[in-house]
């Protein structure tokens, strides 16, 4: 069964990003430093054409993550700091000509955009008629395999409301960032129910695996 898997990291707080999202600071003030796990880790860097990097205990929760993926939803914040109807095709996200993703990659927005179609595989194709419409196409797209959700909060907080969640992999990171993009907000008393099926205690963070019931 195709399911829809939440990744995403988290600080203590409950947020997913810092405030002040712009060009220079795409995940916000302070942002950046939920992913300081992460960076060091063999597997990004592989994910980026790059040698080296360590192994430690969250190498397997990315290879797992990674796993069986054959698409990706994400919200357009996202995707890039671009606001409103797309002045142009310039911007062509912030992972250069070559993506990490190397499968379809489903962006949510308001303002429609012809599909982009980059090397490696990566083709991100840009869905204005809602979530549920992004999760139905995504799951074609896959042909047979998962779809990973990596964010942003807004995203991830409608596919939650909408029932759309099948896993929940939080990284939770040890920092407070006191305001930004809040995961869960919005979220009514009951909406979730959860079980934990993995906890995993690594290097600057700690990684909490749901089923959603």
């Amino acid at each position: 069964m195709r399911k829809l898997r939440l990744s995403i990291t988290m600080s203590l707080d409950g947020y997913v990003a810092g405030p002040d999202q712009n060009d220079e600071s795409p995940l916000g003030s302070g942002g950046l430093d939920l992913h300081e796990w992460f960076f060091p880790l063999k597997a990004f860097r592989e994910m980026h054409g790059e040698e080296g990097g360590d192994v430690n205990a969250s190498s397997a929760v990315v290879e797992q993550r990674l796993a069986n993926v054959g698409a990706t939803i994400m919200g357009r914040n996202m995707f890039g700091p671009v606001r409103g109807p797309w002045r142009d095709e310039s911007w062509r996200g912030w992972w250069g000509e070559n993506p990490p993703f190397h499968h379809p990659v489903f962006v949510l927005t308001h303002h429609p955009r012809e599909p982009l179609q980059m090397q490696g595989g990566t083709t991100f194709h840009f869905v204005s008629d809602g979530i549920e419409s992004a999760v139905r196409q995504a799951k074609d797209a896959a042909q047979g395999r998962d779809v990973s959700l990596p964010g942003g909060a807004a995203v991830v907080n409608q596919c939650l409301a909408a029932g759309l969640v099948d896993e929940i992999d939080i990284s939770i990171a040890p920092l407070i960032l006191g305001t930004g993009e809040r995961l869960f907000a919005g979220l009514d008393r009951g909406t979730l129910k959860l079980k934990q099926i993995r906890a995993v205690d690594a290097p600057g963070v700690t990684h909490i695996k749901y089923e959603v019931r």
